[in-house]
């Protein structure tokens, strides 16, 4: 046998292996397990002096920018390629960028620019948060921007996105978004999913729209994967209160069936720990997509960025948007992340979730929702995406189709 041979805790989908190998040829895995059980012919290492943790390449379903440039605000391929260098670096080797609520003429440009960092590979798709979302619930997104449900629109994007269009999240109580000629059921007929968020829907209005568009997409050849996302549960939607549900336990119960996938921005600051482990305990890790949420600032200093149309302050590495004068930083709504993937899945470990469960969140999950079986985990046969972390889970090294990009 012959490759790359790796050697320290590697993390499988099945354990987590204190002397564990990875072997790679050319751009696949080809062999992984304990040390003790390497094939004949495979030259171990000696174990570094420094513990090495080897992780799959991670999945990022939701980023809006990084290392100052935003997916949203990119007029040309250059640009979005900053973003997508700045989250590669920290180990996340499979990226969708995702577009803010804009109108359709800009969401149309910035998705065919988006579209040809997907042909290099650079990208592992794109994601539309907007517009057809509830106002009421906008966050850091332009409501000025959101309209009703608009199927043609919907057919627009996917032909400027060139196969590439993943998610879009669209509200379930917006006019236009469900029914059998719906934009959710346009979504999979394009081969993309929706991703219900952004939403002031009532239970049983979340519950219906889960179970419709679950159902839309087993129905439909060309869907990417067979089940609804939700874009950042609990975040930019109503809170579930014990005699008005709203949406988020309905995502939940959903997501426990194996129904649904649940994003969840598990970064420090958009939700609690206490809240990150019990999704984990109450729908189990292959029910969750650990994402960033991240935008232009991330691996950048505080200061002032944008955010599609919106003006965004960041300050101890919270995102805002910018308030008046005399108005409290705190006062501004969110704006999205400043982590990368790996500092997410950092984040998730210290609170308490299996490393394992949250890597699988981080990896294996979000592969699946893309309909990808070559990537997100450390398995003989995919595509050999590796990420090397030390003891306090940095990173050191980033493998993507068997090639070190960084060290």
């Amino acid at each position: 046998m012959s490759g790359v041979v790796l050697r320290g805790r590697v993390v499988t989908p099945d354990q987590v292996l204190d002397d564990g190998v990875v072997v790679t040829d050319g751009a696949r895995i080809t062999w992984v397990g304990p040390a003790a059980q390497a094939p004949d012919g495979v030259a171990l290492p000696e174990p570094a002096p420094q513990p090495r943790t080897y992780l799959p390449g991670l999945v990022d379903l939701h980023c809006h920018g990084g290392g100052g440039a935003g997916f949203p605000d990119s007029p040309d391929v250059a640009t979005a390629h900053v973003a997508a260098t700045e989250h590669l670096r920290h180990g996340t080797t499979s990226l969708v960028a995702s577009l803010v609520t804009a109108d359709l003429a800009t969401l149309l440009a910035r998705t065919a620019t988006l579209a040809e960092l997907a042909d290099t590979g650079e990208l592992a798709g794109i994601h539309l948060e907007g517009p057809f979302l509830a106002p009421a619930r906008c966050g850091a997104q332009d409501p000025a921007f959101m309209t009703d449900g608009r199927p043609d629109a919907v057919r627009q994007v996917a032909e400027a996105a060139r196969g590439w269009l993943a998610t879009m999240t669209v509200a379930p109580d917006v006019p236009g978004v469900l029914g059998p000629d719906g934009v959710a059921a346009t979504l999979g007929s394009a081969g993309a999913l929706p991703s219900f968020g952004h939403t002031d829907a009532t239970e049983a209005v979340m519950a219906g729209a889960l179970a419709q568009a679950r159902a839309q997409l087993r129905a439909a050849p060309a869907a990417r994967s067979g089940r609804p996302t939700v874009t950042h549960l609990f975040n930019g939607m109503a809170p579930w209160h014990h005699r008005a549900p709203g949406p988020v336990p309905a995502a939940l119960a959903a997501a426990a069936r194996g129904d649904a996938v649940v994003e969840l921005v598990a970064d420090g600051v958009h939700l609690a720990p206490g809240t990150i482990r019990a999704v984990f305990a109450l729908v189990g890790a292959a029910n969750v997509a650990l994402v960033t949420d991240a935008m232009a600032a991330t691996g950048m200093p505080d200061g002032r960025y944008v955010l599609g149309p919106a003006d965004v302050v960041v300050r101890g590495g919270v995102a805002r948007l910018a308030t008046a004068p005399g108005e409290p930083f705190e006062a501004g709504a969110i704006a999205g992340g400043t982590a990368h993937l790996l500092d997410v899945l950092r984040t998730t470990v210290t609170a308490g979730v299996d490393l394992r469960d949250a890597v699988t969140a981080a990896t294996a999950t979000p592969a699946a929702v893309l309909g990808r079986s070559d990537i997100g985990a450390l398995a003989p046969g995919l595509r050999a995406d590796v990420l090397e972390v030390d003891g306090d889970m940095r990173p050191l090294r980033v493998m993507r189709a068997g090639e070190w990009l960084y060290q």
